[in-house]
C-alpha cells in the first residue's frame, strides 16, 4: 500500500498564475488530489506575460489542452530589428519539426483563464483569497497554516507542497532557500495600447535609437505591448507609471513616424531583477516559475520556463507518489536539470538586455552591424529560432539518461535532447497523425525504430519490448515506427503502429539502422538504444522506476524470450 495513501490532500499548490495552473492540471490528470490556493482575491486582468511558444504548446498538446489556447491566441509570423533608421533583420520564426511552429501571441490573463476553466472541469476550484502563513515539513509529509478571508486558520497536511508563488514566494522563504542576484539598473516602462500606423501586425518589431530602445509585441488586432527603457535608475524603488502621453512622446522618438497610441488598457513603470535559486527544493517541498527565478523579458521566456518547470516536476513527483519511482534520483533530477535552464535563460535575456541598452554610439554602430551581417546566416537564425522557442531545452547532464547507441544513432538527436515531431501514418485507421501527438497521455514511451522491413528483426523487438511491458506495467507503453516498406504490423503487442511513411522519424532522429528509444513522459528522449541494447535498457530504467514485476531476468532479454503475441 502506498504509505502516503491516507493523506487527504496529495499536493498543495500555492500561487494559481500560470505555473501553478499548469502544476494544478498536470498532477490532476495524473491522478493526485490536490488543492490550489492563492493570496489574491481574484485572477488577473493585465496582459503580462504575452507568448506561448512552440515547446510550451507542445506540452499543453500532450496533455490535451493546446487547441484551447490555439482557438484564444493569434499567431506571430516572425520579428524585425531596426536601427540607424533602416531595417537590420527580419527573422521568420518557424520550424518543420513541431505542430507549432510560430509563437502564439495570448495575454496571460487569458492564459489563466484557459488554464483555470480546464481545471474546473477536473472539479478542482481555485481558493481565493486564501495565505500560506506558514509550512512545516515533518519529514512523511507537510504541514501548512493556511488563513482564510474570514481570518480563521486551518491546518492542512500534505504530501508534497509546490510553490508556484511569485517572486515574492511565501514557500522560498519559509524553506530559508536563498534568492541570489541583483537589480538591473536601469527603469522601464509598460503599455498595453491599441496601435495605429506603421507596425506589423504580426510580427514583432524593435527599434534601436541611440537613446534606448522601444519593442512593439502585437497580441491582438491593433493592439500591442509596448515596452521602453528610461535610462539609469535614482533608485531601487519601482519607477512611476507613465502617462500615455509620455509613452507616445517616447515613441515618437524612437520608433518609426505615424504611430498614434489610443485607448490604453495598463500604463506601468517596473524594474528588472536578475535572480535565481541555487535548490529548487528541500525534502517535500519545490519552488516553480518566478518563486525560483525572475529575469529580464527580453525574449518573453519567463512564464514559459515557468510552465516547463511544473511540467518537469508533475511526472517525477507523481510516480514517486505512487511508489513507481526511486525519490533518489528522480527527484534529484529537477534541480539539476531545471536549475540548468534557468541559468541559461537568465544569461541569454540578461544579454540581450544589455545589448539593447548600449548608449556608446560606437559600440551601437558596430553592435548594428553585427546584426544586420550575422542575422542573415541561416544557421544564426536557426539557432536563434531554437532559443527563443525553447526547443533547444535539453538536459545532457540529467542522472535519468542512459545510451548505447552502437551505430544505429547519429548525433541529430542526444540522450536528453527533445523528441522531435514527424509526420507519420497510423497503419491501424491508415490516417495521417503525428509523432507526438500518437504518445499524449502520462506514461514513458518505449520506441521501437526497425528502420528494416524484416519481419525476424520487428518481431524480436516486439518480444523483448514486451519482457519489460511484463515487469513495469503501464508506467511503460511501446509504439513501433515501421519503415513505409514494411508489411509487418504486430498491432495486438503494441499500443501503436506507425509508418514513416516519409522518412521523417529516420532523419529528424539521424537513425543508420535498428534501433530503440525510451522517451519521458515530458517528451525528452531518456535512452537511446540499438537492437541488442535491451540488458542496458532494463539496468537503466531500474535507476529510478520501481518494477512491479520483478522476476524478468537478464536472460530473458539477451536470450529466449516470449513469442509475439
Amino acid at each position: 500500500m502506498n504509505p502516503l495513501s491516507n493523506i487527504p490532500c496529495d499536493a498543495l499548490i500555492v500561487g494559481a498564475g500560470p505555473v501553478g495552473l499548469t502544476m494544478a492540471l498536470e498532477l490532476l490528470r495524473r491522478g493526485l488530489k490536490c488543492r490550489i490556493i492563492d493570496l489574491n482575491a481574484a485572477p488577473t486582468d493585465k496582459s503580462k506575460a504575452l507568448v506561448l511558444w512552440g515547446r510550451t504548446l507542445e506540452l499543453l498538446d500532450h496533455a490535451g489542452v493546446a487547441d484551447d489556447f490555439v482557438s484564444t491566441g493569434m499567431w506571430a509570423q516572425g520579428a524585425r530589428m531596426f536601427g540607424g533608421g533602416k531595417e537590420l533583420l527580419h527573422v521568420e520564426i518557424h520550424r518543420d519539426d513541431t505542430a507549432f511552429p510560430r509563437p502564439l501571441m495570448i495575454p496571460q490573463n487569458e492564459t489563466e483563464r484557459v488554464l483555470t476553466e480546464n481545471l474546473q472541469r477536473h472539479g478542482l476550484q481555485v481558493e481565493r483569497p486564501v495565505e500560506l502563513v506558514k509550512c512545516v515539513d515533518q519529514d512523511d509529509c507537510i504541514l501548512s497554516t493556511l488563513r482564510h478571508a474570514d481570518g480563521h486558520e486551518e491546518q492542512l497536511t500534505s504530501a508534497w507542497l509546490l510553490g508556484c508563488d511569485g517572486a515574492h514566494s511565501t514557500v522560498r522563504k519559509q524553506l530559508g532557500i536563498e534568492f541570489a542576484g541583483e537589480f538591473e539598473p536601469n527603469d522601464w516602462l509598460l503599455a498595453d495600447v491599441h496601435v495605429d500606423g506603421p507596425i506589423s501586425p504580426d510580427e514583432i518589431s524593435a527599434y534601436w535609437h541611440r537613446d534606448g530602445v522601444v519593442i512593439f509585441f502585437p497580441f491582438a488586432p491593433n493592439r500591442c505591448r509596448v515596452i521602453a527603457d528610461l535610462g539609469k535608475a535614482p533608485g531601487t524603488e519601482k519607477p512611476p507609471d507613465p502617462t500615455l502621453a509620455e509613452v507616445q512622446a517616447l515613441v515618437d522618438q524612437r520608433g518609426p513616424a505615424g504611430v498614434k497610441l489610443h485607448d490604453p488598457v495598463w500604463l506601468s513603470g517596473f524594474r528588472i531583477h536578475e535572480r535565481k535559486v541555487n535548490e529548487y527544493g528541500r525534502g517535500r517541498a519545490f519552488l516553480c516559475g518566478d518563486a525560483a527565478h525572475v529575469h529580464s523579458p527580453a525574449g518573453g521566456q519567463g512564464m514559459n520556463t515557468g510552465m516547463q518547470d511544473a511540467f518537469n516536476l508533475a511526472w517525477k513527483l507523481t510516480l514517486v507518489h505512487q511508489g513507481r519511482a526511486k525519490r533518489s534520483p528522480l527527484l534529484e533530477s529537477y534541480t539539476q536539470e531545471r536549475s540548468a535552464v534557468g541559468e541559461m535563460v537568465l544569461h541569454d535575456a540578461g544579454m540581450f538586455t544589455r545589448v539593447a541598452m548600449l548608449r556608446n554610439p560606437m559600440l551601437q554602430f558596430l553592435r548594428n552591424h553585427v546584426i544586420s551581417l550575422a542575422g542573415k546566416l541561416t544557421a544564426v537564425q536557426e539557432r536563434a529560432i531554437a532559443t527563443l522557442t525553447e526547443m533547444a531545452v535539453h538536459y545532457p547532464n540529467s542522472p535519468l539518461n542512459g545510451d548505447d547507441p552502437g551505430s544505429a544513432w547519429g548525433d541529430e538527436v542526444k540522450a536528453g535532447d527533445r523528441l522531435p515531431d514527424a509526420n507519420v501514418r497510423d497503419a491501424r485507421t491508415g490516417n495521417a497523425v503525428r509523432l507526438l501527438e500518437s504518445m499524449r497521455g502520462t506514461q514513458h514511451t518505449l520506441l521501437l525504430l526497425p528502420e528494416t522491413s524484416d519481419s525476424g528483426t520487428i518481431v524480436e523487438m516486439v518480444n523483448q519490448a514486451q519482457v519489460l511491458a511484463h515487469e513495469f506495467g503501464d508506467v511503460l507503453r511501446t509504439i513501433m515506427v515501421t519503415p513505409g516498406n514494411s508489411a509487418v504490423t504486430p498491432e495486438a503487442a503494441v499500443a501503436a503502429v506507425l509508418v514513416d511513411i516519409n522518412r521523417q522519424v529516420q532523419n529528424r532522429l539521424g537513425l543508420s539502422g535498428p534501433a530503440i528509444a525510451v522517451v519521458r513522459p515530458d517528451g525528452y528522449l531518456s535512452f537511446r538504444g540499438h537492437a541488442q541494447s535491451w540488458t542496458n535498457l532494463q539496468q537503466h530504467l531500474t535507476q529510478y522506476l520501481v518494477p512491479v514485476n520483478r522476476q524478468t531476468s537478464v536472460n530473458a532479454l539477451d536470450g529466449t524470450t516470449p513469442q509475439m503475441v
